[in-house]
């Protein structure tokens, strides 16, 4: 069992004064490793040491940050084997998936150093003879990046490769479920000899080392991606020194299957994209509404398909398409929605239970048919391997449904729902492109996939509506992100 430590100012601190936190394998249950839960003192130092080492790491070039953030990409393909087999052993997400996830990593980190080149002003007119004005893009300052465990090291890229071709400095925080990751991250940052203090890491709890990290007066963006309460947590410790703050939160995203649908490519797309992961992805398919005349023909191929989804322990048996859920909490989570969408009046067409094994927090693949847009399931993120069905009549009723804003319409008065609310990503499948165009416009969504599993590219743009975020990640605008203007005005005669 190994212990970590953090990393500040570019050394790893040994740290006495923290307590201790257990790390367990989800699908052996086995502690395979202990953390230290960073008190307010350890962010502290490391705030500090970003700050001190951010003014001279902003006057470098960009072409010269980029270059260390290259290079630190050329590490983690050298250590994909390992990277992943950890990713794998403390999350429980299947070894190809996570083999991704690094080689995923790896090619943000490159593609967010090309934008060292790419860093745009404006030039405007002025209303004053002899005047220049000019609007300049510079970096914002301190970074807190605040990870989730569902995919740790992908997040730890996202991150921090913006931040540091920008200019800032970053102090980033795992998630206590899942810090094994970044410890070897941390040692391969090490190695391409970052100058001290532009990145710095401290672990621990959310509640301990997160709130001291989200409500410091030393931080002046925090990016966080993660849960909608604890979004809402941070924002408001981020508010009293009124720091920015970049979230991405929650999803429900909606997968609508229209009458003239490719059947065969939408079963394919939405099966990949609820059971990548064990279900536990903030964008992928979480409910499907399909259109009455093909309910029957589309219910019954999916149900063969996800019944061939295999799951168990990544590690052991290498081959399976999905491995448990993180921990015991989000078990109980997904098994307590699906017998209250039971209770409901839903129908379990496959699975609907803990899967029979020795040890894990293992679900079994699940399709609920009969359910109603108004079900708990409907509208509440389920993160696990559960796919609800409500049909619908049109287009227009796949719509409404899906944007989630107005159930409980009334003659007398409008209830807006308090639930789901969340607007990150959706789908669509159907061969008539005007209908596509229609409904896509239509989608409240930062990203709509049509006739596509979902998953989003380095140039696009992650970004949520309503309470799936505010900001994004990715391209340009995720890059700008980072970066805060400066408005010149140069009287010249």
């Amino acid at each position: 069992m190994s212990t970590n430590t953090h990393y500040i100012d570019g050394r790893f601190v040994e740290d006495r004064i923290s307590g201790r936190i257990a790390v367990y394998n989800p699908a052996s249950e086995e502690q395979i490793a202990e953390i230290p839960d960073g008190p307010a003192e350890v962010v502290d130092a490391a705030v500090d040491a970003a700050r001190k080492a951010q003014p001279a790491w902003s006057e470098l070039p960009p072409i010269e940050r980029a270059g260390y953030v290259k290079a630190i990409a050329e590490k983690i393909r050298a250590k994909v084997d390992i990277l992943a087999e950890t990713i794998s052993r403390e999350q429980g997400k299947v070894v190809s998936l996570a083999r991704g996830e690094v080689l995923g990593m790896a090619g943000l980190m490159d593609y967010m150093a090309e934008w060292a080149r790419r860093i745009e002003g404006e030039i405007i007119a002025s209303d004053r003879k002899g005047e220049t004005i000019y609007l300049n893009r510079v970096p914002i300052g301190v970074v807190a990046g605040i990870l989730p465990w569902n995919f740790p090291f992908y997040l730890i890229g996202r991150k921090l490769a913006p931040a540091l071709v920008a200019g800032n400095t970053i102090v980033i925080k795992p998630s206590e479920e899942t810090p094994l990751n970044a410890f070897l991250f941390a040692e391969l940052a090490d190695e391409v000899g970052l100058p001290k203090g532009v990145f710095n890491m401290v672990s621990g709890r959310g509640r301990t080392t997160g709130a001291a990290l989200s409500g410091h007066p030393g931080i002046d963006l925090v990016s966080f991606t993660g849960s909608v309460p604890t979004g809402v947590a941070i924002m408001e410790a981020a508010a009293k020194n009124l720091t920015r703050v970049n979230l991405e939160l929650g999803g429900k995203a909606p997968a609508i299957v229209l009458k003239d649908a490719d059947l065969d490519l939408a079963v394919e797309a939405i099966t990949a994209s609820r059971v990548i992961n064990t279900g536990q992805v903030c964008n992928c398919a979480e409910r499907i509404f399909v259109e009455r005349q093909v309910a029957d023909e589309f219910t019954d191929r999916f149900v063969k398909r996800m019944a061939a989804v295999t799951y168990g322990d990544p590690i052991a048996e290498p081959t399976v398409d999905m491995g448990p859920l993180v921990n015991a909490l989000q078990l109980d989570k997904v098994e307590a929605m699906v017998e209250r969408a039971r209770e409901a009046g839903a129908s379990v067409a496959l699975g609907g239970k803990r899967a029979e094994r020795n040890c894990g927090h293992h679900y079994e693949p699940t399709v609920l048919t009969g359910c109603t847009p108004d079900m708990e399931i409907m509208r509440k993120e389920i993160f696990g391997p559960v796919a609800p069905i409500a049909v619908v009549e049109d287009a227009d009723d796949a719509v409404h449904y899906a944007n989630d804003t107005e159930y409980g319409l009334t003659s007398e008065a409008v209830h807006y729902s308090n639930d789901t609310e969340y607007g990150l990503t959706s789908s669509l499948y159907t061969q008539d492109l005007n209908k596509a165009m229609r409904v896509t416009r239509r989608l409240q969504f930062g990203e709509t996939y049509i006739n596509r599993e979902n998953g989003e590219a380095y140039q696009g743009f992650h970004a949520g509506r309503k309470k799936s975020g505010i900001g994004g990640a990715d391209g340009k605008h995720g890059f700008y992100e980072y970066m805060e203007t400066q408005a010149v005005y140069i009287q010249h005669g």
